[in-house]
């Protein structure tokens, strides 16, 4: 196996190993729910602690699973020509595709994100309500980290599709649609 190809598949297995992790916020995210509506509803009783950390869970969730979610070929694409596709064909647009797209627009939140981030661990930033969680600067940075997951997912994509074209690795099949 080259150089490339363990690097793409130690990227791959971080962002597995980063979206099935993360993946535990969506129990601990319908737990929380369910401990808020009962303290309000049944005890009358509000926290804000509670309902900020729903969000909290929600944002990292979203964000930290992106690179899990572009390594299962899991997010939205309109696949006209890509379910269609030969192999081959498939690698080049997964190419272009990165080059042209993904890595632009990972480099443009990169750049607006920093400052935003930067500024906002300078002030230690909190919650605006006072029995909030005083973390918001923690949450922004999680911004920086979904950049750098997904980028990276899109080195491996670049990686597996170059080894595609040359004829050194085996397409992998894509999962049949649910609907």
């Amino acid at each position: 196996m080259t150089a490339l190809a363990r690097l793409a598949s130690l990227i791959d297995a971080v962002n597995e190993r980063v979206g099935r992790a993360v993946a535990w916020l969506t129990l601990l995210m319908v737990l929380t729910q369910f401990v808020v509506v009962l303290m309000r509803y049944v005890f009358g009783v509000g926290s804000v602690w509670a309902q900020e950390s729903i969000v909290y869970m929600h944002a990292t969730l979203f964000m930290l699973a992106a690179g899990y979610t572009l390594l299962h070929n899991g997010h939205v694409r309109v696949d006209i020509f890509y379910r269609t596709a030969s192999p081959v064909a498939r690698a080049r647009i997964d190419l272009l595709g990165t080059l042209l797209l993904l890595w632009p627009v990972c480099f443009l939140i990169f750049y607006v994100a920093f400052p935003y981030v930067e500024s906002s661990w300078r002030v230690r930033e909190g919650s605006r309500e006072t029995s909030g969680i005083q973390g918001v600067y923690l949450l922004k940075s999680v911004i920086l980290v979904f950049v750098v997951l997904l980028a990276l997912q899109g080195l491996s994509t670049v990686i597996h599709a170059l080894r595609v074209l040359a004829g050194l690795e085996k397409p992998v099949e894509e999962a049949a649609p649910l609907l």
